[in-house]
């Protein structure tokens, strides 16, 4: 198995002093924390894309530039790309760049984004966020593989032999599609046989597996060897401790403060607190060898190769304690245990 870190940027009051980071601070803690995953082994990098309070992940290209000018081995990535409310010609230019400057070590993850606040801020109407995510999808594949591009759509206006400028430094620029809530992302992924990344966030494993077993079918159909899927999983909280209930203890005032946000009660958490989520959702707090088990339990449903992380809202001291603990006593096991096929040049932990 893989492990990716990932980050919304996020800043909000600290759950224990109330203290909140300046812009600044939290610029130079995403930074920081993206040197510290490269040092620790991590296989890649991601941030996320928000357009709005509490998060500062409005500019996802130029951030993860600056890590890139910070790193050298580890893969950065979009957690994801709101394609559906950006222009593809952007989306190309920005990222091609971004993908010379970072020698060749970008992957984008796309998806329709799950903030609604995206759609009248682009101009786009709620219910057309699937129909302008397949479009501009289309579009994006061929200015990264064609030049001379004439094509014409709904949701920008039309090209005339045009190409986009730089073009990639890497022959195809891996493109996965962030997978949440409904089989159209599936449906997407299947069509190309591209790889698909499970949120894997808010709510129970059925919903997660059902999509990702819904993937498979369909690569069936379009005549793709589901054998051969490639799939990526997010997780819930990350708070390891040397027993189940110091995690608990040290990691619920984090989850009580999450829970209040307008992000949190948007998702329509299905647990009745954070020992539900625990139990029966994607929460990883424990001591390492509980945590070792779940995700073994969450590999056995879905055969994903790559896990999300996210360790946003502690505090610095504690992301590094957290990082440092699952890359010393969790990851090495995971590593032995589960096959990847990914990356393998990349292999660091």
């Amino acid at each position: 198995m893989k492990f990716a870190l990932f980050s919304l940027m996020s800043n909000i009051p600290h759950a224990l002093t109330g203290e909140q980071l300046t812009d600044q601070q939290k610029f130079n803690n995403v930074l920081r924390q993206a040197e510290l995953a490269e040092e620790l082994g991590y296989d890649a990098y991601g941030i996320g894309e928000r357009h709005g309070e509490p998060f500062l992940s409005s500019s996802p290209a130029i951030v993860l530039t600056a890590i890139a000018a910070r790193t050298s081995r580890i893969r950065l990535l979009t957690t994801v790309t709101v394609l559906s409310v950006l222009d593809p010609v952007r989306v190309a230019e920005d990222y091609a760049t971004l993908d010379h400057l970072s020698g060749g070590r970008l992957e984008l993850i796309i998806g329709k984004g799950n903030d609604p606040r995206h759609y009248p801020l682009f101009g786009l109407q709620e219910e057309e966020q699937w129909d302008s995510m397949e479009e501009r999808y289309e579009l994006l594949r061929r200015l990264w593989r064609e030049e001379k591009v004439t094509w014409s759509g709904r949701y920008r206006p039309a090209l005339h032999d045009f190409t986009s400028q730089p073009r990639p430094y890497q022959r195809q620029i891996p493109i996965w599609h962030g997978s949440a809530s409904s089989t159209r992302s599936t449906e997407l992924a299947a069509r190309y046989g591209e790889p698909i990344f499970s949120s894997n966030t808010f709510h129970r494993l059925d919903k997660y597996r059902d999509l990702i077993d819904h993937y498979r079918e369909r690569l069936a159909h379009y005549g793709h060897d589901p054998s051969q899927a490639v799939v990526g999983a997010g997780a819930g909280a990350l708070y390891l401790a040397d027993t189940s209930e110091e995690a608990v203890r040290r990691y619920r005032p984090y989850y009580d403060s999450f829970q209040g946000t307008d992000a949190a009660k948007h998702n329509n958490s299905p647990f009745n607190g954070l020992e539900d989520n625990i139990a029966n959702g994607p929460a990883l707090v424990g001591s390492p060898e509980q945590v070792i088990e779940k995700i073994l339990h969450y590999y056995r449903a879905f055969g994903h190769q790559v896990l999300g992380l996210s360790v946003d809202g502690l505090t610095e001291s504690e992301q590094h304690e957290q990082l440092e603990r699952f890359a010393t006593e969790v990851a090495p096991v995971l590593r032995r245990e589960i096959p990847s096929t990914i990356w393998q040049s990349k292999q660091l932990i």
